[in-house]
């Protein structure tokens, strides 16, 4: 009778602690691992900005990198030469190099144009 009482907390402990491996397993594939993908993604990112990329704040603002130090960018914002705003390198939500940015127009002016072909016809 005893015995049988052991073996079954026993096992009731064994299941216990591989539930509980299992769910610390999940919870890292579900939130940790793919906030650390993130965060590199974002490091990799603001390490290759460059002068003349074109940047999206995190407050939404559109704007060009005209100088970088080590922490901080200078932003040239809108047509107005003299709206120049230094920042934090982490304020950049996103980077668009200049020949991306060319091949993204091309892209959508030869969609454009295929569309409006097809309306012809």
């Amino acid at each position: 009778m005893i015995l049988a009482s052991s073996a079954s907390s026993s096992g009731s402990a064994l299941s216990m602690i591989i539930l509980l491996v299992a769910m610390f397993a999940l919870m890292y594939f579900m939130m940790i691992r793919p906030q650390r993908k993130e965060q590199k993604r974002m490091r990799e990112m603001l390490n290759a900005m460059e002068i003349g990329d074109a940047v999206v704040t995190t407050g939404g603002f559109y704007g060009i990198i005209i100088d970088i130090s080590e922490d901080d960018v200078i932003v040239e914002f809108g047509n107005n030469k003299n709206c120049r705003i230094p920042m934090r390198k982490e304020a950049i939500a996103q980077v668009e190099k200049p020949e991306q940015a060319a091949a993204a127009k091309e892209e959508k002016a030869a969609e454009a144009k295929n569309a409006g072909d097809e309306k012809k016809k």
